[in-house]
């Protein structure tokens, strides 16, 4: 599957560099099925809001070598957490791998102050921390 062509930001990624999407496009692509949303955040981060539909991995478990979620398996994977560092770096493991993976600027902060939903995982209003 090619890379989809969401990258922005002032580096061009190179081979295993992973590129940075928006959060209102990684929105669309996740809502359209073109992408998974990853949240890399804590699990009480994640319990607390999070973007619809979004899987779960922290960070610690990916740099542990822990596999994506079974949902994310041969898919773009927009790597999201609250400021876009932990997913940055998350993005970078996952390139690393192989995998085609999107860091989502500015993380869930960005997400919430563009307007997006925030969900809980029993589907409740969540809110970032």
């Amino acid at each position: 599957m090619p890379l989809l062509p969401h990258t922005h930001g002032p580096n061009t990624p190179g081979p295993n560099t992973p590129g940075q999407t928006s959060p209102a496009e990684a929105h669309e692509l996740a809502r359209t099925g073109a992408a998974v949303l990853l949240d890399v955040r804590e699990a009480a981060e994640f319990t607390a809001g999070h973007a619809p539909g979004a899987l779960h991995q922290p960070l610690i478990g990916l740099a542990a070598g822990v596999p994506l979620p079974t949902a994310a398996a041969g898919r773009t994977v927009l790597a999201v957490c609250r400021s876009g560092n932990r997913s940055r770096r998350a993005a970078e493991l996952l390139a690393q791998r192989g995998v085609q993976v999107l860091n989502v600027a500015g993380g869930m902060d960005a997400w919430a102050l563009s307007g997006l939903p925030v969900t809980t995982p029993g589907g409740a209003a969540g809110h970032v921390i």
